[in-house]
C-alpha cells in the first residue's frame, strides 16, 4: 500500500515582510497564513515548526495505539506534545531536536512495559523514521 499526501505553501514578498499560507489537501488547513513574525518574533500564528510538532505527536501516538493492540492493551487515554527545536547554527537554522511528552493512562500495564512500548512507537513512527534530528521521549504513566 502507498498513500501520498499533499501540503502546499504560498509566499509573497521579502523575508520578514512577506506573508505566506500553508493549506493541506484534507482542507484541514485552508491557506492558514504564516509569515516572519510567526516563526521568529513569538506573534500567533502558525510556523512549520508547529507544524512538525503537531505531525509527530499525531503519528506517534497513533503508532503507539497500534502497538498497544498488539499486546493486547487499549489505553484509556493518550496526550502527546512534541516540542520541536529551531535553532540558529553557524551554517543557518536547523531543527535540532524534538522531545516527545507523552502522559497516559493505560489499563493493565505497568511502567516497564508501558516505557518498552512506548519506545518502540518512537522508532516505529513514520515520522519518527522521516526526522533527521535527536528525538527524545518522556513518557508518564497515570
Amino acid at each position: 500500500m502507498k498513500i501520498t499526501r499533499k501540503g502546499s505553501a504560498a509566499w509573497s514578498g521579502g523575508l520578514k515582510d512577506g506573508k505566506g499560507a500553508i493549506s493541506t489537501e484534507s482542507g484541514a488547513l485552508d491557506a492558514h497564513p504564516y509569515g516572519f513574525a510567526t516563526r521568529f518574533e513569538g506573534v500567533k500564528g502558525s510556523n512549520p515548526e508547529e507544524l512538525i510538532g503537531a505531525a509527530h505527536a499525531s503519528c506517534f501516538t497513533m503508532a503507539l495505539s497500534l502497538i498497544l493492540g498488539e499486546a493486547e492493551l487499549t489505553a484509556k487515554s493518550l496526550n502527546t506534545t512534541a516540542k520541536v527545536t529551531l535553532e540558529k547554527l553557524d551554517d543557518g537554522f536547523a531543527v535540532t531536536s524534538i522531545a516527545l511528552e507523552l502522559t497516559a493512562s493505560i489499563p493493565g500495564t505497568d511502567d516497564a512495559q508501558f516505557q518498552e512500548l512506548a519506545a518502540k512507537a518512537k522508532a516505529n513512527c513514520p515520522i519518527s523514521k522521516l526526522m533527521n534530528t535527536d528525538i527524545t521521549l518522556t513518557a508518564t504513566l497515570s
